[in-house]
């Protein structure tokens, strides 16, 4: 089934016309490419229970700390075979989509493929998330001490809290914020204290808006792989954009919501670059303030630089630089004169990081482990995918998928050696994840219901096997 001669019936495939012997079968280097990320996968949930105290993911060991931090190593979360209510919805939207995706991201116009690209994703998210349960998969995910949520009553004056917000980043300290909030800009925490101010409080509402505009990001990459002059690909990495493992931390994690924010912001870059839109200008102001504000959300969003580089070396121009850059500076003056420094918390963060779990945390497991999270988030479509990513002839023509996958592939890569990313990068680099997800486009149309079920089987053992935290 899996060789290099598996092929698939076309019959009555909707996907199109009548394709080329090499187009109905999977091609054996994509087998392979996706055989060496599952070995690594295994290797990296295997080798945590082999006692070894030079390759570990926690040292200074206690039966306490390996329950609590690498339990279920190389992903974050705890060993836990479960069902759920949101089990039978989730294998029925995965056969769905296996089924009827790619015909139908090949059919539907245009609009309808956009918005339904981020309905449907919302509606897997949700699914995977409730088999959980309600509380403890959905509505409790950010309730916890180390969350946002525990910081938005003790936010009284929002200029002070800027002010005074990087004094509390390190730990030990009677007024030391909480986990997440002190391993953040203040950006991150502002949103749910804006979303409290609004009269949405409550884990139930901060998860629906980390579902909800983490589930557009699929949305997002699309429209710009298509704003950048390739609808053809577009319209085939939707169903895996769709179909995603990565799903698992969409509902519920915070970087979700930071990942739609600067997929957003990267496609009216892209909308912007190509002039797409009726005032490119504006869109290009518009994307700076995104990309500007995901700074102040996630340190690491920096490197959301990378994939920006990547869209105006596609498009060819320079143009939109300009208003990017006002849109991101207003958003830094902003922050700034309310008195955050972003390097200041910068510095600070990091002596914060190490005061923590991160300690014991040794970079000679994550470091590659790192990437067996990651494979876990993006399924093993992608590592199929990748080499074909690589092809001189598709990045010497500046195709978008290649270009816009190897520029995420470069921000992982450089997040990953500056040893700020040790473990649960799972959840933290779904900003990147989500243009990764857009490499199986790059795939034999053939082979893809085969490569979607792979993908829907991988976040489905996942998700039912383990339950993962943040």
């Amino acid at each position: 089934m899996l060789g290099a001669s598996a092929t698939f019936a076309e019959g009555d495939d909707v996907i199109g016309s009548p394709q080329r012997a090499e187009e109905r079968n999977i091609p054996y280097r994509d087998v392979v490419g996706a055989a060496l990320a599952l070995i690594l996968v295994v290797v990296a949930f295997v080798v945590p229970r082999l006692g070894n105290e030079t390759i570990t993911p926690i040292v200074n060991r206690t039966a306490e700390s390996v329950r609590d931090f690498a339990d279920a190593a190389p992903l974050f979360g705890f060993r836990d075979v479960h069902f759920g209510w949101g089990t039978p919805v989730a294998v029925a939207v995965a056969a769905a989509v296996v089924m009827w995706g790619p015909g139908l991201a090949q059919t539907l116009a245009w609009r309808r493929l956009t918005v339904g690209v981020w309905l449907v994703s919302a509606l897997w998210s949700m699914a995977l998330a409730l088999v959980d349960g309600w509380q403890r998969g959905f509505a409790g995910r950010l309730t916890s001490t180390d969350e946002y949520l525990h910081e938005v009553p003790r936010v009284t004056d929002i200029p002070a809290t800027l002010r005074g917000f990087a004094g509390r980043i390190l730990d030990l300290q009677a007024d030391s914020w909480t986990t997440h909030v002190s391993g953040h800009p203040p950006g991150a925490l502002l949103t749910f204290v804006w979303l409290d101010r609004i009269g949405l409080d409550g884990g139930a509402w901060a998860s629906a808006l980390c579902v909800a505009v983490g589930s557009s990001a699929g949305a997002a990459v699309i429209v710009a792989i298509r704003a950048l002059g390739d609808e053809a690909m577009a319209r085939r990495a939707a169903p895996f954009l769709v179909l995603a493992p990565a799903a698992i931390w969409v509902a519920v994690s915070a970087d979700a919501l930071f990942a739609g924010v600067v997929a957003w912001g990267i496609a009216l870059l892209a909308l912007s670059a190509t002039r797409a839109v009726p005032v490119p200008a504006l869109v290009a102001v518009a994307a700076g303030v995104l990309l500007g504000f995901g700074v102040y959300l996630s340190y690491g969003l920096t490197l959301m630089a990378i994939p920006a580089v990547a869209v105006l070396v596609i498009a060819r121009t320079a143009r939109p630089l300009v208003g990017a850059l006002v849109g991101a500076l207003a958003v830094a003056a902003v922050f700034t004169l309310y008195g955050f420094w972003w390097f200041d918390g910068y510095q600070l963060v990091q002596e914060r990081y190490y005061q923590g779990i991160a300690s014991d945390r040794p970079f000679a497991y994550w470091g590659w482990a790192n990437f067996a999270s990651l494979v876990c988030a993006v399924g093993l479509a992608v590592p199929a995918a990748l080499p074909r990513a690589f092809a001189w002839s598709r990045v010497r023509a500046l195709s978008p998928v290649p270009l816009l996958v190897l520029s995420a592939l470069l921000a992982v890569v450089i997040a990953d050696l500056s040893a700020l990313s040790k473990a649960e990068t799972e959840r933290i680099w779904l900003p990147f994840a989500v243009w990764l997800l857009a490499a199986p486009a790059l795939l034999p149309r053939g082979s893809h219901r085969f490569w979607l079920a792979v993908q829907a089987a991988g976040a489905l053992a996942v998700n039912h096997l383990l339950f993962t935290n943040w």
